[in-house]
């Protein structure tokens, strides 16, 4: 195997000071999600930034259990005729996370694919365990489907996230599915958790970056509590029926303790007939995409994003533009 990206591990070990999920308890995790990164050059270097000609817009929309935060991207340079709406879940092991995570890669999705992106601040564990997450994540969908139009959305329906965000990504494509709508046409998996009942069979150790076996078993408490069943389908897709789901891009780290899952997803779904792309990123750990500053990986990740949600979703979209930016990343 390559050896891991230096720069990631060193901000790995940094960041497990700052904040040890696996110690805390769930009055220290709430208080954590109460903090927010400060917005200056250092945090837009590491964590990306909204691109040039993006403008963003907040607003709350009506959800299972009151409103849910959203933002709102859209690309001033997007063609107007065909806009695809794109769903955004962020990661964060169901615990952490909010919407400033998501707008490096909104943003760039936005500008590239010229889609309307949505991100999603849905509720989080421990305060809110599943499936509190989830229903808000295919309740955002359902809303944004029903204004499209007001949005600014003409186009079909793609959804993605990272990580946990992977995880509701894929379930809300089984909810759509199985409650006839709405339709969804595309599903970008970014080290996406499958099955949460293997919590305790990953190749994570007590020092593996970003994503520790003590922390895959934190945000596995905190989601679940002592009574969540983890082999419901809406929290391990790997164990639902998967014909007639959308086609996927499901990527996975080669250092990730989430990667055999990931690969086990795709073989699941191309047993089941769903177009798969599964591409692995070498030396890469958990959690890549989201520190673009560290890893021009992360920027070769979010290229093949867009260049297959643009073939997927924007028939008359930028995919020669994506293709470009892609292989200069």
């Amino acid at each position: 195997m390559t050896q891991v990206n230096l720069r990631l591990r060193a901000w790995a070990w940094l960041t497990r000071r700052m904040a040890p999920v696996a110690t805390m308890s769930e009055a220290e995790v709430i208080a954590l999600q109460a903090r927010r990164v400060p917005v200056n050059a250092v945090t837009r270097w590491l964590f990306g930034a909204v691109p040039p000609g993006v403008r963003t817009t907040d607003r709350p929309v009506p959800g299972p259990a009151g409103d849910i935060p959203v933002r709102v991207y859209q690309s001033s340079g997007a063609s107007e005729s065909a806009r695809p709406l794109i769903l955004y879940f962020h990661g964060g092991g169901f615990v952490l996370g909010d919407l400033d995570l998501g707008n490096w890669i909104c943003g760039t999705v936005a500008a590239r694919v010229g889609a309307v992106v949505v991100s999603v601040g849905y509720r989080l564990a421990p305060s809110h365990p599943f499936p509190a997450a989830v229903e808000d994540c295919f309740g955002a969908l359902d809303w944004a489907a029903q204004h499209a139009a007001e949005l600014g959305a003409t186009g079909p329906i793609g959804v993605m996230g990272e990580s946990a965000g992977g995880n509701l990504s894929a379930v809300t494509c089984l909810i759509a599915r199985d409650r006839g709508g709405p339709p969804i046409s595309h599903q970008a998996l970014i080290y996406p958790a499958t099955d949460m009942t293997d919590v305790h069979n990953t190749t994570a150790g007590p020092s593996t970056p970003f994503l520790t076996d003590a922390d895959i078993a934190a945000y596995h408490r905190f989601y679940f509590g002592p009574d969540g069943d983890t082999a419901n389908p809406w929290a391990s897709p790997l164990l639902a029926e998967h014909a007639g789901l959308p086609p996927a891009l499901i990527q996975v780290g080669e250092h990730d303790p989430l990667r055999d899952g990931g690969k086990r997803y795709a073989d699941a779904l191309r047993a089941a007939g769903v177009p798969v792309r599964l591409t692995e990123y070498v030396g890469m750990p958990h959690g890549f995409v989201n520190f673009p500053g560290l890893s021009s990986a992360a920027h070769q990740a979010v290229a093949e994003v867009c260049a297959e949600q643009a073939a997927a979703l924007a028939s008359h979209g930028q995919l020669g533009d994506v293709n470009k930016e892609g292989a200069d990343s």
